[in-house]
Formats: structure tokens, C-alpha cells, sequence
């Protein structure tokens, strides 16, 4: 190893964009939007139900058909806990977890609550236990990742 000296690059990300979500991810977040249901598709080779719904399976690189219906609740599978503020999120702390929601084969990122992340190292503590979650919609929806957030379960 060398003496390199580490080098550090500022920069600053602040875009608008559109976001093109195609016919699969569009039935995706209107039934978020409209039926307070998470859907997936069915891959035909290997079985498993992406969510959130894609149009193909990344294992298998086959066209997914059967739209499925997935459960309100799921297992957290890894996560973290963001103490500095980032532009368009809530303030911190926020605790964000990839949950796979009952009958699910891939695994959905969004906020968790119901932790009491004033002490860090508990709440992570806590998650790293890979407890069970609920999805919450929120009463207001527009049909994005936002219409909901998962809750630890008593």
C-alpha cells in the first residue's frame, strides 16, 4: 500500500427529471394509488414475485405475465438509519428497510416508524433482529413509493 493521500470530490446534485414508469410500473403505483394494494408479476421460469411489479425477471431474463397480489405484511431484511439531512426527505433520523412483504420474492424499500430512533444504536439493534413490518398507506396517495411506509409490528 501507498502513501496516496485520500482524496475527497464535493458536488452538488440538484436535477429535476420525469420518470417514464411503462405499462407494468404504472399498474404498480395505480394500484397503490387506487386499491391500497402492492402487486407484483410472476416470473414464469423460476417462480418468484418481483415486486415492486417489473415486466422482466432479472434471474431468469423472462417476460413476467401473472400479476399477483402480495401480503400487508413482511420481514425487514437490511436497512439503515440516515442521520443527516438529505433535500426532499423528512429530517432526521429517518430509518429506510428493504422489507420482502409476505408471498414476495424480492424485497420493497420505504420508511420505517414505530421505532424510537433517539437512541441509534437500539433502533438498529432492534431492526438487525430482522422483525416483522406493516404497510401503512397514507390517505392521500398519488400513486408513488410515498403512498406508504412500513411499521414495526407489536
Amino acid at each position: 500500500m501507498t502513501d496516496t493521500e485520500l482524496v475527497t470530490v464535493d458536488g452538488v446534485w440538484n436535477f429535476q427529471y420525469r420518470y417514464f414508469a411503462g405499462e407494468t410500473a404504472s399498474r404498480f403505483f395505480a394500484e397503490l394509488r387506487d386499491e391500497r394494494r402492492i402487486v407484483g408479476r410472476r416470473c414464469p421460469g423460476c417462480q418468484r414475485v418481483l415486486v415492486p411489479a417489473r415486466s422482466w425477471c432479472d434471474r431468469c431474463f423472462l417476460a413476467t405475465t401473472e400479476w399477483v397480489a402480495v401480503g400487508t405484511e413482511g420481514v425487514v431484511e437490511a436497512f439503515t438509519v440516515l442521520t443527516a439531512a438529505f433535500p426532499g426527505l423528512p429530517e432526521p433520523p429517518l430509518a429506510i428497510a428493504y422489507v420482502t412483504l409476505d408471498g414476495a420474492g424480492t424485497a420493497l424499500l420505504n420508511f420505517v416508524d414505530g421505532l424510537d430512533l433517539a437512541d441509534i444504536d437500539a433502533s438498529a439493534a432492534l431492526l438487525l433482529d430482522r422483525p416483522r413490518v406493516e404497510v401503512m398507506f397514507h390517505d392521500e396517495r398519488h400513486g408513488r413509493m410515498t403512498d406508504f411506509h412500513f411499521r414495526l409490528k407489536d
